[in-house]
């Protein structure tokens, strides 16, 4: 593995077996024609599939690639948290395992960075996104009033939370997911309720985004659980 790390790229995931491969060699495929100095962290959280047994098959010739593997499933804050604290980069990307967002979109990020910048999130609600597959109009909608309630409970400022495609200085990777508490899919709000708190400066940036139907996000049991610990959030992190 090589000392000097620009990049690394944390991508967990949860029975991704069939889909992992491709988006692995997509990342390696993008970073070597970039000629990156980068890392791959596979989290897999938990997986019953041979998820952890694909990416190693296919990430075999990249000298660094790591999986860690969580014993049980506990939740994507948790993959998310497990990888970051572990990554060499001197910035740190998380992304979502089915790349909605392409791992292309990460050179829209990096100048944004070198302006000073902490943390530059995806945001799928600005106008000048690009959806080229859109969820299900209750799937949609359920995201939106999520949205809403981060707003009216939690903080202001943030018109999409959720995106799965988001870039941090090292430090600050470090100091925020050193203290997170979320295991679940909420956990991008505390991160972005610990960034602000800690005065970290934060860009948000438009992004190309695909929906993909095989999401692992079970709407009505993952919408209730994400509400619940949005309340937790409210309650742990004192907001004035």
């Amino acid at each position: 593995m090589s000392n000097n790390i620009y990049l690394t790229v944390v991508v967990p995931a949860y029975n991704e077996e069939k889909r992992i491969g491709f988006s692995l060699f997509r990342i390696k495929d993008y970073l070597q024609s970039r000629h990156l100095s980068a890392e791959i962290i596979l989290v897999d959280d938990g997986s019953t599939d041979r998820t952890a047994e694909v990416a190693l098959e296919i990430m075999e010739d990249y000298p660094d690639f790591r999986v860690i593997t969580l014993p049980l499933n506990r939740g994507k804050g948790a993959a998310v948290r497990a990888g970051m604290l572990q990554a060499r980069g001197e910035l740190v990307l998380f992304t979502d395992a089915d790349l909605s967002t392409p791992i292309e979109e990460l050179e829209k990020f990096l100048p944004l960075i070198r302006e000073g910048y902490d943390l530059v999130i995806g945001c799928r609600a600005l106008p000048e996104s690009i959806i080229k597959e859109r969820q299900s109009w209750l799937r949609e909608h359920l995201g939106k009033c999520f949205n809403l309630l981060v707003r009216l409970l939690v903080m202001r400022g943030f018109r999409d939370t959720q995106c799965g495609f988001k870039l941090f200085r090292k430090e600050a990777a470090r100091e925020i997911f050193f203290r997170l508490e979320t295991e679940g899919f909420a956990f991008d709000v505390e991160v972005l309720l610990l960034a602000r708190r800690l005065g970290y400066r934060i860009a948000q940036l438009p992004v190309v985004w695909i929906n993909h139907p095989q999401s692992r996000v079970r709407l009505f049991r993952t919408s209730l659980s994400m509400l619940v610990e949005l309340l937790k959030i409210r309650n742990l992190k004192k907001f004035n």
